[in-house]
């Protein structure tokens, strides 16, 4: 699967010479758009009308608080080309964000797709890392899987 990333401005743009190098070659960052400054809900909007992967830390506004359900900004649109989030509690230094994209991208070659899904490499208090894959927005059938409410 090849992906269109689009790195937010909280990243180091080195990241897509990272993905173009993995076989994204459409990926880009917010800072060579001349897309500095957009607000978030904007930026959500450019990356769905142009079919982009949103790559953030902000992970907050895009996908709802951690361990709510999705609620944010991604989980508004009907149809998206997928989120991904780089998660750590600590400083997010560019050896970090790289080791965190290694992990999305390793992930990434093993996807059919990211349509409707979100990805995030969290990095834990501990160092480990976790990745997890989830629908957003959350459909139906995920939010009550059995429909008489048993």
């Amino acid at each position: 699967m090849t992906l269109r990333f689009l790195f937010d401005e909280c990243l180091w743009p080195g990241l897509v010479q990272i993905a173009r190098e993995a076989g994204h070659p459409e990926s880009t960052c917010v800072r060579d758009r001349g897309l500095s400054g957009m607000k978030d809900h904007e930026l959500v909007r450019f990356a769905v009308e142009g079919d982009y992967t949103l790559v953030t830390h902000n992970a907050v506004d895009f996908r709802g608080p951690d361990g709510g359900p999705p609620g944010g900004l991604h989980a508004r649109q009907a149809i998206h080309a997928g989120l991904v989030c780089l998660v750590s509690p600590h400083p997010m230094t560019p050896a970090l964000q790289r080791e965190l994209f290694d992990y999305v991208l390793e992930e990434v070659a093993m996807l059919d797709d990211l349509v409707n899904q979100a990805l995030e490499a969290v990095e834990e208090e501990s160092g480990e890392v976790r990745v997890d894959l989830y629908e957003i927005p959350v459909s139906d059938e995920a939010r009550n899987p059995d429909p008489s409410g048993d």
